[in-house]
């Protein structure tokens, strides 16, 4: 069996209140233009995203980092993508699967990192 699998999620301040409205167990559905959810494997990509991402391109110029575990023998089947330099692997979960990664997630997701407009330079 495989090991459990810690996950960062960057999200912005709409995705961290449907997170929470959700006990913090799950993440929500995609919308109809996102059709890969796509958690990454290192916290450092995460609050790159979260930092120079969210906050530059976010309304309300903040961005989070979320933390979570997921079952590996779900994490294992989906593709692992690098999308530019080796610190920038994500996991890429098609929209239809979310219900079924989100019910292997163990535990609460956690908030552990907020950037707003003054963490940018």
């Amino acid at each position: 069996m495989s090991a459990d699998l810690t996950l960062y999620r960057p999200v912005g301040t709409a995705e961290l209140a449907l997170i929470e409205a959700s006990g913090w167990t799950e993440f929500p559905s995609r919308l109809p233009e996102q059709p890969i959810f796509y958690p990454v494997t290192n916290e450092g990509y995460a609050r790159q995203i979260a930092r120079d991402w969210n906050v530059v391109h976010n309304d309300d110029k903040r961005g989070y980092v979320t933390r979570f575990a997921v079952r590996g023998d779900v994490a294992d089947s989906y593709e692992r993508k690098v999308v530019g330099g080796a610190a920038h692997e994500e996991l890429w979960v098609p929209a239809e699967e979310l219900d079924v990664f989100n019910a292997a997630i163990i535990g609460k997701i956690e908030l552990i990192a907020t950037f707003t407009a003054e963490d940018v330079e």
